[in-house]
């Protein structure tokens, strides 16, 4: 297989009806690295938005569990993307992330808003970073992709193109990120797990290296000292010649998911999709709190 073929069969597909699969082919086979850097750093940044990041401390999923979250995020996304939607454990993994959802009181904004930054970080990071940029194939097929997936979760008003998502994304980061101590907190454990992966003398230069990749408004947000031009100007220099370096080599035959991961750890010996994720925490925002006798009453009560 040439290099360029496989884009040259997603061009050969419709957006709309087979997103699924240029999706898939996107995700799987052309940019896995990638997508994972993105996502991670689509989900980190909403972080910023205090509703989010001060639901989140409140859990204490991502302060005292970070990596077992990190880890059931993205099995159950990724779940979706091997399987597809109408199969058993893609239903399976939708069911688990809506009853997670469910349990707090959440904003439909807010949950429209982690599904936008799904569609746009990832253009974003590929078109900066990747060894190509994304096709007008792919981005419509991801929107569509993503669209479906806010419907199976109940969100309403999903944008309805790329550029809806996007225009959706900003508007939402300008309007409301700001800081909060507990999304401040999240942001620092998500920062030393990351770190975590690598021999522990490297930490320092790990973190610096994560800020470096972040942009402004972020870095605002979390009150991080934003690193200096050179810091920033070799760490994604870096990133760009991977990029390159993979341009030149050759297309991946087989395709690579989230259980392939090595930053995948709590699970060694398995994972059924059905017990993966967080369960209701009681007392935090709207999840109900036990009463004598076995009965439940929400915290406000």
């Amino acid at each position: 297989m040439k290099r360029f073929e496989r884009l040259e069969q997603i061009r050969r597909l419709d957006p709309e009806r087979d997103f699924f699969e240029i999706y898939r082919l996107t995700a799987a086979f052309e940019f896995p690295w990638d997508y994972t850097r993105a996502l991670e750093l689509a989900l980190y940044r909403t972080y910023a938005v205090p509703s989010i990041g001060r639901l989140l401390a409140e859990t204490a999923e991502l302060t005292e569990r970070t990596q077992k979250r990190y880890d059931d995020t993205a099995l159950l996304l990724d779940a979706v993307v091997e399987h597809g939607f109408g199969s058993d454990e893609g239903r399976t993994a939708i069911r688990r992330i809506n009853q997670m959802h469910r349990s707090y009181d959440i904003s439909n904004a807010d949950m429209r808003y982690v599904l936008c930054t799904f569609v746009v970080m990832p253009k974003r990071w590929i078109d900066s970073y990747g060894w190509r940029r994304l096709s007008r194939h792919e981005v419509v097929a991801a929107a569509t992709y993503y669209r479906t997936l806010g419907q199976h979760m109940g969100i309403k008003e999903i944008p309805g193109s790329y550029e809806e998502f996007e225009h959706c994304l900003d508007a939402y980061e300008e309007a409301n990120f700001g800081w909060d101590q507990g999304a401040r907190e999240v942001s620092d454990a998500t920062l030393n797990l990351m770190a975590s992966w690598y021999p522990h003398p490297l930490a320092p230069m790990l973190r610096s290296a994560t800020l470096a990749l972040l942009d402004e408004p972020l870095l605002r947000a979390f009150r991080y000292e934003p690193p200096g031009a050179v810091t920033r100007s070799l760490v994604r220099g870096a990133v760009r010649l991977r990029g390159r370096a993979v341009r030149l080599m050759p297309p991946r035959r087989a395709p690579h998911y989230a259980r392939q991961n090595w930053e995948i750890k709590s699970y060694p010996d398995g994972y059924d999709v059905a017990e993966l994720g967080s369960f209701p925490v009681p007392g935090v925002r709207g999840c109900p709190v036990p009463r004598k006798g076995g009965s439940m009453v929400a915290p406000s009560e």
